[in-house]
């Protein structure tokens, strides 16, 4: 049985503790348990919402049009942070060995969405030796849309900067807003099928999940 998401977070949460300073942990879960006290944003995407379409840029610089991701079969568009976050490339690799596999079952695609430049999603498909789409949204403009942007608190970019993370220059535009870990299912109408939204960053959605979502869109 593989192992979930969920456990090899916890398990990096525990790794990470014994090598931060003790500052910096309280810094994160003071963060993670706000974020946790804020939920779900009333306004979030729901299920039966059409998304309006967009255009981003690939990890290469070209333009790739929400049509475009639909026109075979359903979406799977997964919000994260940026290729700096180490829940987010656990989650990616987890899909990318678990989750890819099963979606020519469904006609669908797995499509990876962050604030960061293109220059900087390139470096994550690079490391992460991903085979599925890493789209740039400059200023979190699709994920605001869908309702899932907050503002990085201050004193987590101050202990991000002392670690060496300035989210500023790694994010388009300058940007130090983040999009909640979002995984959506849209079909090839534009239309929702599934939202599954995190407020603690250290969760993503299983593979399970989004499997079960893709099956009850497919009526298998």
């Amino acid at each position: 049985m593989s192992v979930t998401i969920r456990e090899q977070s916890d398990q990096m949460q525990a790794a990470a503790a014994e090598h931060l300073p003790p500052e910096v942990i309280e810094v994160f879960n003071r963060n993670i348990q706000n974020l946790l006290d804020e939920g779900v944003p009333a306004d979030v995407v729901a299920v039966g919402d059409t998304l309006a379409p967009f255009t981003l840029d690939d990890a290469m610089g070209s333009s790739v049009s929400l049509d475009e991701l639909t026109e075979n079969g359903p979406a799977v568009l997964v919000f994260y942070r940026g290729g700096w976050c180490p829940y987010c490339n656990l989650a990616l690799r987890t899909y990318q060995r678990e989750l890819i596999p099963e979606l020519s079952k469904f006609g669908a695609r797995l499509i990876a969405i962050s604030p960061q430049s293109p220059d900087q999603s390139l470096s994550t498909v690079e490391k992460a030796e991903l085979d599925f789409t890493v789209l740039s949204d400059p200023s979190n403009r699709v994920a605001k849309s869908v309702g899932i942007v907050f503002q990085q608190a201050a004193d987590v970019l101050e202990a991000q900067k002392n670690l060496g993370l300035d989210l500023a220059a790694v994010n388009a535009e300058g940007s130090t807003q983040l999009p909640r870990p979002t995984v959506l299912i849209v079909d090839q109408n534009r239309v929702v099928r599934f939202v599954d939204v995190q407020p603690d960053y250290t969760a993503r959605t299983e593979v399970a999940d989004i499997i079960a979502g893709l099956t009850e869109l497919s009526g298998n």
